[in-house]
């Protein structure tokens, strides 16, 4: 997804710090707990399968895109059962 596809021209930075303040603004004064947790597998799924396919489930061009190894991708479509 590039900037000109994005509505409001927010970074992924922005966005995320946009999303989270929000999540932890609603709430409402309760202290959240695993949030890195909770962030990560929230995030990592949308991630690689949104990658796979833009690399049209090339798993060698994905992590690529991704910088990491293919074993490393294999294990996380693996993880999160998303077919190559």
């Amino acid at each position: 997804m590039n900037s000109s596809s994005n509505k409001n021209n927010y970074s992924l930075k922005q966005t995320v710090e946009l999303v989270l303040t929000q999540y932890l603004n609603d709430l409402d004064g309760e202290t959240p707990s695993n949030l890195y947790d909770k962030v990560l597998s929230e995030i990592e799924k949308p991630l690689f399968s949104t990658v796979m396919d833009h690399c049209e489930n090339n798993q060698s061009k994905a992590a690529t895109c991704l910088g990491i190894n293919r074993g490393t991708l294999r294990k996380k479509l693996k993880q999160y059962e998303i077919s190559p």
